[in-house]
């Protein structure tokens, strides 16, 4: 794995995850029950973006440190996904 397949991975990790942590603790306009007028009951009140960007961050580090480390030491390869995904049938 080259520099540049290792940053997009772990760009796609992060966004991966970072859409899996924003709605964890999220709190609603109509949860608080101020909702401003001309917005939906269910926009966020209370998001605290920036702490789930650094949770999401530091998430990913490990997950992607976890299949980096699968690729580079080749546990598991193209080839082996290859066979487990195969749909060949033996025609007889």
């Amino acid at each position: 794995m080259g520099i540049v397949s290792g940053l997009v991975l772990y760009a796609v990790i992060w966004f991966l995850t970072f859409l899996v942590v924003i709605p964890i603790r999220l709190k609603t306009q109509g949860d608080v029950g101020e909702v401003v007028p001309g917005t939906h009951a269910g926009s966020p009140a209370v998001h605290n973006l920036k702490r789930k960007a650094w949770i999401t961050t530091g998430l990913a580090l490990v997950v992607w440190g976890i299949i980096a480390a699968i690729i580079l030491t080749e546990t598991i390869t193209v080839d082996d996904i290859a066979k487990w995904t195969s749909f060949e049938t033996s025609a007889e």
